[in-house]
């Protein structure tokens, strides 16, 4: 068997990562320098949150710019990593017997290439995403990851990309150097104590760890993808956090690495 390939969650924030240069893109573009280079790549992004589990089978997907308000700069911004309908139908193979919709047509959203485009600047690695069911609760999603365990024997990076901590209602669109919530920093400290002690079902059933969790995750969407990821974790794996940080008071940046 050859080396297994580590897992990551990246807390992808704002939009504009994608177009700038700062202490967390600096962090993902070192990542994708100290791994072995991956045969293809299974993005779970916040940001394909549907009622359905889908898989993009797109040969060339598109660059998806899923969002409003931003410079035309970004808008313009282009990552052609080609896909794979091989790793698409394995992958439905592997969630069996759970129903995945192959999806012919499904770009790239921001939750993907916004944090891509700094791990693989060259665009050259296939690239395939995975949905996240909205109608499902986070056993469900810890479980998929489980499930897909056997591709990091196989050359395949599994990306998780969300944010632990995401409340936009506080975030603070006008103070840059905001100083994070107390909740904000309780919660993203309680979660990389959960994390490191290996206590996941603790962080699947995140619901029940009182009100800086109702605070930090007031819908599911970018923390159901960190379940994702601690489920392709197998026993006594190392973990590490390559970046950290809340912005806006209320927006942690914490990405987990697991092996």
């Amino acid at each position: 068997m050859g080396e297994v390939m580590p897992a990551v969650f990246l807390g992808h924030g704002n939009p504009m990562n994608a177009i700038q240069s700062n202490a967390y893109t600096e962090s993902w573009r070192s990542f994708g320098q100290c791994i072995p280079r991956p045969k293809a790549i299974l993005a779970i992004s916040a940001h394909w949150y549907l009622p359905e589990t889908a898989v993009s089978g797109s040969l060339s997907p598109e660059t998806i710019h899923d969002f409003y308000g931003f410079p035309r700069e970004l808008f313009d911004f282009n990552w052609p990593a080609p896909g794979s309908p091989e790793l698409a139908v394995r992958v439905q193979k592997l969630l069996l017997p759970y129903d995945v919709r192959f999806d012919a047509h499904r770009g790239l959203d921001h939750g993907t290439w916004g944090v891509l485009c700094h791990v693989f600047p060259d665009a050259d690695i296939p690239v395939v995403q995975l949905s996240i069911d909205d109608r499902k609760p986070p056993e469900f999603h810890y479980e998929i990851g489980r499930l897909l365990q056997p591709l990091r024997d196989e050359g395949v990076l599994i990306v998780g990309s969300g944010n632990i901590v995401h409340n936009l209602r506080a975030y603070a669109w006008d103070d840059e150097k905001m100083q994070p919530f107390d909740w904000a920093l309780r919660f993203e400290s309680a979660t990389r104590k959960l994390i490191l002690e290996e206590k996941d079902r603790d962080l699947v059933a995140y619901r029940t760890l009182g009100e800086d969790a109702r605070l930090s995750v007031p819908s599911p969407d970018h923390f159901l993808p960190l379940l994702y990821v601690l489920g392709l974790r197998r026993n006594n794996e190392s973990v590490s956090f390559p970046a950290e940080g809340i912005e806006g008071g209320a927006l942690s940046m914490l990405s987990v690495r697991i092996g």
